[in-house]
């Protein structure tokens, strides 16, 4: 399949062309094709075919589009030849079947033969490269101006292939041809003084001296008129050596070499790490080399301090001498609040640098821009544009056509660049500890090795940011009999890391990233310095905003584009914890204080209904607290089923750890112990004791300091059960008493029976099975008269449970059956599971091993669906017992290999348990006596 881009659009097989279909699938084939063999982002494919106003079903119809492609260029569904990728499209085209592959490969066959002085070859391979122009790119088709970039690179090195070919043929004597295609040339581009040379040159030799010298004054004219410049040295000596008709010099002698401007500045010696990256940019070099040709522009984004400008300039350093034409290099000052270098001084620097006078250069930044991309196009450089501070700004500085390579660097993504130009990005992270540990070595020397504690410390508590690590090193090393512990102590209070910096001038480059945004994205920036971490979301954002959603949204695109946040994951935002203190140093020092304390509020709200609406779907048989009553701003969506809450806590989990401690220290003890709540429905299960002590204890201190005993009986009971969980027994039974005499002061039966169901659990755990059964019995009766009739059935279970570890089975197998029914009734998912293990666990010490498996087997599934993993993993235990007692050791090898992976998963000690069990039924089979449950 062979395709044609310069003139109409064509695509032939066998020699046969194939109906492309709509205008729409015509512009989606050329808008791949400009990117052959590439993933195009759909954002270029929607803008190339509806522009700026793309209709609201704009993904359903690009797939029609694409699928109608699909089906003219690979005839039948099992073409694999335009598959869809991650963010887009991508047509797979072999070597040298478009005809731009082809143009480029004969012209530089050309221009490489015209170099080693064999004009006659140059011609050959220059008039194979011309003839596969049919018209302009893409004739017959309105460009859209995603592709008008590319499409006038094509034509520009078109021209520059028509004036190597006719030097070539001023070469062979072949004058009339060199002069009709010159005249053709100029005629539809005015400006090109090397084409009006060698048209020069043409009349000349042919004998016409008056035709050549009206040429020169046609240029002349056409260059004063248009740009207010005399024509260059070249072609003004030329005219001068017609004048004197110098006949035998005229166009022979050879021009001085062209000025190789070196303008990349020094780099430190203590750059570090960055392979990916390093070998990111090196495959730019692969793209220009000498099979291939046009300009590759790399797009160098990060957070301030990153150290962007370190590794473009150590890059550009280690390739320079790939570059026979020499570098470019300009500061823009992008986010320098002293002042943007402008596009138009940037230009003027370049083309002074490359040989053009003052004199000559104008003054307008496009003709400075066309001046530019004429003099880079026949040129092999490297660019390194640092510090721009958006698309914008570099675009006038890109070369049009050529085989450079640009880098430029920013904080702004440069999306538009992406976009338009094509260009390949490359986002910078933080330096890894070890590149950190390393650079730090690489300053201070041998202090590092002699406390690497400390020299861990201070990488920890810089965020591993090369500027913060490069302030503080400077610091040290200031100091070089101080020991390094004394500096990170002085790092770790919080803000101190900002301070350190503000000597280093850091803070001041810190603070013309948060200068350039829109006032609205500023305000939430400082907002966002409330928000306890470790990420945030679009709604969390808008909480604290007190705004709408999509009016919230924008800005957060304009916080990630600059680098003061990063979206690490889908929907998901986060800090470096520099950027994080810098914002919370300016909410405190520019919002009021009553605006911080509702903004806090606004954001507790937000977290506590959701996860208390997510609680009750994952937990539908705990009755819950009665919230606080929502804010009339908190109009945000919860969760509506039991598995979209689970994937909602798993992705809130860390920030509502930390919101329940943040909202207990700042006065909102009721959010916090309301929100523990909550937190626990999700962790209980998952066997998560640790965390569920920690937002327990942080509950209880925080509704002690309230008065609400409501809420110190809830914590009293839920810490229990963590501690019990934990091992601490007896601590846990202070809290239990301790719950059970405030819910008797209350009232309140249901806490009451609560409380004791679990202090049936504490007495079983400790070995007072009788006092356990008592309490079991007062727990129903209580369950009774609240009419929990969810809670009477998990009660039966407990007390079945009991029964079997006295060894009375049948009256075990009773109590459970009658919870089980009630379960099933009332749809209780998680308590038909634990019902279905005792059960289980009966059957088993009965020896209806059948009848074990069938509700163990089940109890798994139960727990598995509830994401209740702890439970899950002791059921797992015991399911291996039954397999071993019935003679299947080697899947109670595996099922105890998953039991103890996932007590692994959860930081639980009962994997070591499982593996003595493992341990013997390995033992067994080697011949020793196995430990036999």
């Amino acid at each position: 399949m062979r395709f044609a881009l310069l003139g109409p659009l064509e695509v032939t097989l066998d020699g046969q062309r194939i109906p492309l279909g709509s205008i729409k699938q015509r512009l989606l084939l050329a808008t791949l094709l400009s990117r052959p063999s590439e993933t195009v982002p759909t954002g270029v494919l929607v803008a190339a075919l509806w522009g700026e106003d793309p209709p609201a079903s704009v993904a359903a119809n690009l797939r029609t589009y694409a699928r109608g492609l699909r089906g003219a260029l690979g005839g039948d569904g099992s073409w694999d030849g335009m598959p869809y990728t991650r963010g887009g499209y991508l047509l797979r085209v072999p070597p040298l079947a478009t005809d731009v592959e082809r143009f480029d490969e004969a012209a530089f066959r050309g221009r490489r033969a015209l170099a080693a002085d064999d004009p006659g070859l140059a011609c050959e391979e220059l008039s194979r490269a011309l003839a596969e122009w049919r018209g302009r790119v893409l004739e017959g088709l309105a460009l859209p101006d995603v592709l008008v970039p590319w499409a006038t690179g094509l034509e520009e090195r078109r021209c520059h292939a028509e004036e190597d070919y006719a030097q070539a043929l001023l070469a062979e004597g072949d004058l009339s041809q060199a002069v009709r295609r010159m005249r053709r040339l100029v005629a539809s581009h005015p400006l090109r003084q090397r084409a009006w040379g060698h048209l020069m040159l043409g009349l000349y030799r042919v004998g016409d001296v008056g035709g050549a010298l009206e040429a020169y004054r046609t240029v002349r004219d056409a260059l004063v008129r248009e740009t207010g410049l005399e024509p260059g040295p070249e072609l003004a000596q030329l005219h001068q050596d017609i004048l004197k008709q110098r006949s035998t010099t005229v166009g022979s002698d050879s021009p001085p070499p062209p000025p190789r401007p070196q303008q990349l500045p020094l780099i430190t010696p203590d750059f570090v790490g960055r392979e990916e990256a390093i070998a990111a940019l090196d495959s730019s070099l692969h793209r220009t080399d000498d099979q291939m040709s046009g300009v590759v522009i790399t797009a160098v984004s990060g957070m301030a301090g990153v150290g962007k400008t370190t590794l473009a300039l150590h890059w550009a350093h280690r390739v320079a001498d790939r570059f026979p034409d020499g570098q470019l290099h300009v500061d823009l000052r992008g986010y320098d609040e002293s002042g943007v270098v402008s596009a138009s001084d940037a230009l003027q620097g370049f083309v002074q640098a490359l040989g053009v006078p003052q004199a000559r250069i104008p003054s307008g930044t496009q003709a400075r821009a066309g001046l530019f991309r004429s003099l880079l196009a026949s040129r092999r450089m490297l660019m390194v544009l640092d510090n721009a501070r958006d698309s914008a700004h570099v675009r006038p500085l890109l070369p049009g056509a050529g085989t450079s390579v640009v880098i430029v660097t920013s904080r702004d993504r440069l999306q538009g660049l992406v976009t338009s130009e094509g260009a390949r990005t490359l986002t910078l992270d933080v330096l890894s500890a070890q590149e950190s540990a390393r650079m730090l070595a690489r300053r201070l020397g041998p202090r590092v090795a002699a406390e690497p504690d400390a020299a861990a410390d201070i990488v920890a508590l810089t965020g591993r940011l090369p500027l913060a690590l490069a302030v503080v090193a400077a610091r040290v090393a200031n100091h070089p009999t101080f020991p390094l512990h004394s500096f990170a102590a002085e790092l770790r209070p919080t803000g101190a890391l900002l301070d350190v910096l503000e000597d280093g001038d850091a803070q001041r480059i810190l603070s013309w990233s948060y200068l350039a945004l829109s006032e609205e994205a500023a305000r939430l920036f400082r907002l966002l310095g409330l928000h306890p971490g470790p990420d945030l979301t679009l709604d969390a954002a808008a909480a604290l905003a007190g705004a709408p959603v999509h009016s919230v949204r924008p800005l957060l695109r304009e916080l990630t584009r600059l680098h003061l946040l990063t979206e690490h994951r889908p929907g998901r935002h986060r800090f470096h914890d520099l950027l994080r203190t810098y914002a919370t140093s300016l909410v405190r020092t520019t919002e009021p204080a009553s605006g911080v304390l509702q903004a806090r509020e606004r954001f507790y709200d937000h977290c506590l209904h959701r996860a208390h609406a997510a609680a009750v779907l994952v937990q539908p048989q705990w009755p819950a607290v009665v919230p606080v009553p929502r804010l009339p701003s908190n109009s945000g969506e919860c969760a509506r089923d039991a598995e979209a809450a689970l994937e909602w806590f798993a992705g809130e989990r860390q920030v509502l750890l930390r919101a329940v401690a943040q909202a207990a220290a700042y006065g909102f003890e009721t959010y916090s112990w309301q929100l523990a709540w909550a937190l626990t429905a999700y962790l209980a299960p998952l066997g998560q004791w640790q965390d569920q002590r920690t937002v327990q204890e942080t509950a209880l201190a925080a509704a002690e300091r309230s008065g609400d005993e409501v809420g110190e009986a809830m914590a009293c009971r839920l810490l229990a059960r963590a501690d019990s969980r934990l091992g601490a027994l007896d601590t846990a039974e202070q809290l239990l008493r301790r719950a059970l005499g405030l819910y008797e002061r209350l009232g309140e039966w249901n806490g009451q029976a609560q409380t004791l169901h679990n202090y049936v659990e504490l007495c079983y755990m400790s070995g007072r099975l009788a006092q356990a059964l008592e309490h079991g019995r007062e727990a129903l009766r209580l369950y009774g008269l609240s009419g929990n009739r969810d809670g009477e059935a998990r009660t039966l279970n407990a007390m079945g449970w009991l029964h079997a570890a006295q060894g009375d089975y049948p009256a075990a197998i009773d109590h459970c059956t009658r919870a089980l029914e009630r379960q099933r009734q009332a749809g209780d998912r998680n308590g038909q599971a634990a019902t279905l293990d005792s059960l289980g666990f009966a059957y088993h010490h009965l020896a209806s091993y059948d009848r074990a498996v069938t509700s163990y087997e089940e109890a798994i599934e139960l727990f598995r669906s509830s994401a209740d993993r702890y439970h899950e993993a002791e059921t797992l235990v015991r399911l291996g017992d039954t397999k071993l007692a019935t003679g299947r050791p080697a899947e109670a090898e595996e099922i105890w290999e998953r039991a103890a992976a996932m007590f692994d998963a959860l930081w639980d000690p009962e994997a070591d348990a499982v593996r003595e069990r493992l341990a013997g039924l390995r033992g067994m089979a080697e011949g020793s006596d196995p430990l036999v449950p």
